[in-house]
């Protein structure tokens, strides 16, 4: 069990790629992978709107609903395509103490520079 909320996201993450080659009748997130990031980022596409539709009814707690099922996804989209929440998460790490404005518009400089995010 998780013993503090800081874990969560680290050992759902963990559990959903022990997953990745389980049975898909017998797990839902093995049923995800069977069918490839390209379903997976429908779901989350989904699932990002049903959270968008509850922002729009000032629907806080079935916001906090739709969030959860967000982030699950994405988190399985990550692992479907070889993503660790580490790399993620170390992005917003580099982030941390810029402003968003700032980050964004170094963002776009170098996508105007002919540089990719990969770069």
């Amino acid at each position: 069990m998780v013993s503090q909320k800081s874990e969560i996201l680290d050992e759902l993450f963990e559990i959903i790629e022990t997953r990745k080659h389980g049975d898909a009748e017998a797990s839902y997130t093995a049923k995800l992978f069977s069918k490839g990031p390209a379903t997976i980022g429908r779901k989350l596409n989904e699932e990002s709107v049903e959270a968008l539709i509850a922002a729009a009814q000032d629907n806080p707690s079935e916001l906090a609903l739709e969030a959860a099922d967000v982030i699950y996804h994405l988190l399985v989209l990550l692992a479907s395509l070889g993503v660790s929440l580490g790399e993620v998460l170390d992005i917003l790490a580099k982030r941390q103490g810029v402003s968003g404005l700032e980050e964004k518009a170094s963002r776009q400089a170098a996508e105007h520079k002919g540089v990719t995010k990969g770069d």
